[in-house]
């Protein structure tokens, strides 16, 4: 089967998460990637051993890549790898902001001398000004752009738990690189693309953001209840499990309240009889329906809100998600032995997809440094 990005070569002068998430899925759609590594490698390598002694986040990020260990100041290693950027259609780098220029493999240079040639800058902050000199990880900018001020419960901020701004930076390095070689197919010249984790996430704050730009007020940390939407959150049952439910519209808020809370006439009267009524009580309301959903199990509930097509899901941990019936996995090969991971999030209509193992560091580079020597 042919993949749509077949005959591409990828060079990722990548570390940590979010380069690796943008140059894992154009691996997965078919191209080439080749990964340069350090002679320790990626250090997001070490950063477990969970998985037959891999990183977890190396194993997620890195499946059908070849690694190649190159030390870029080094004169001749730097000549190799400008015999690969001489193949490449795509260059991606996130190395610590000015670093690859100061070793000669800026964007924008390398894009002059190659003109199809289609670049990546992924920084922390952008590339200029005060921001270039700002190292950033993904908590720095959860923190910085007030993400952790809406994450938590009343008591406290917290932290979203898993690296969401270098994933979203990632995305957004990815479907640009997608535009990118549309407009390349279109015009015959390759461009650059720049994103940052802030400006990514950023963009996901847009909506607490026009709160308090245009309503004076942001949203509070709700725990798991939703700021500005009554009743959705939480509420515990009779096994002692959580079921959280989410009453998006006054159809869905007539059936919950005549179905579910035996109380029609709330759809119509009263203190919870439209959407903003509902948020202004809040807290008599969630009273109310928790002493309803606290009458039965997890499973009679569940099965109560199905009937009546009331939006739910289950609180659930990690374990539950390990067995949960929707997940997809797909299996890949590792140094160390296959590993499961959930399956890509996009289904295709075509025949299901191979994925490539996961490299050990450096495996490929004699093969890479005897096949560029000899036709760079």
């Amino acid at each position: 089967m042919t993949k749509p990005l077949e005959g591409l070569l990828v060079v990722a002068l990548e570390q940590a998460v979010a380069a690796p998430y943008c140059s894992g899925r154009l691996a997965d759609a078919g191209a080439r990637v080749i990964k340069i590594e350090r002679a320790e490698g990626d250090f997001a390598r070490n950063y477990d051993h969970v998985v037959h002694g891999e990183s977890a986040y190396f194993a997620w990020l890195n499946k059908g890549k070849e690694s190649l260990v190159l030390d870029i100041k080094n004169k001749d290693d730097a000549e190799l790898l400008r015999c690969i950027l001489n193949n490449a259609d795509i260059f991606i780098q996130n190395l610590a902001p000015g670093a690859a220029i100061r070793a000669g493999f800026g964007s924008d240079d390398l894009r002059m001398r190659h003109s199809k040639l289609i670049t990546c800058d992924i920084s922390g902050y952008g590339d200029e000004g005060l921001a270039s000199e700002m190292r950033a990880y993904d908590l720095l900018v959860q923190a910085e752009t007030g993400l952790c001020s809406l994450t938590g419960s009343p008591a406290g901020a917290g932290r979203v738990g898993v690296s969401v701004c270098d994933i979203a930076a990632g995305m957004n390095a990815y479907q640009s690189l997608l535009e990118a070689l549309i407009q390349r197919g279109l015009t015959g010249k390759g461009s650059g693309v720049a994103v940052s984790l802030f400006d990514g996430m950023a963009d996901w704050m847009s909506v607490p953001l026009l709160h308090y730009e245009y309503g004076g007020v942001a949203p509070k940390r709700a725990g798991i209840s939703h700021p500005s939407i009554a009743p959705y959150g939480a509420f515990k049952t009779k096994d002692a499990a959580h079921i959280v439910i989410s009453i998006q519209n006054e159809r869905e808020w007539a059936r919950f309240s005549s179905q579910i809370m035996d109380q029609p006439q709330w759809a119509e009267i009263g203190p919870y009889k439209d959407g903003v009524s509902r948020v202004e009580n809040r807290t008599k309301l969630d009273q109310e329906i928790q002493a309803v959903f606290i009458k039965y199990n997890t499973d009679e509930m569940s099965q109560k809100l199905r009937d009546h097509k009331i939006a739910y899901g289950r609180l659930n941990e990690v374990s539950n998600l390990s067995v949960h019936p929707f997940l997809r996995k797909i299996t890949i090969d590792s140094p160390t032995g296959p590993i499961d991971l959930p399956a890509p999030a996009a289904r295709l209509s075509e025949t299901e997809r191979q994925y490539g193992s996961v490299p050990a560091l450096g495996a490929h580079s004699e093969l890479l440094r005897k096949e560029f020597a000899s036709n760079g």
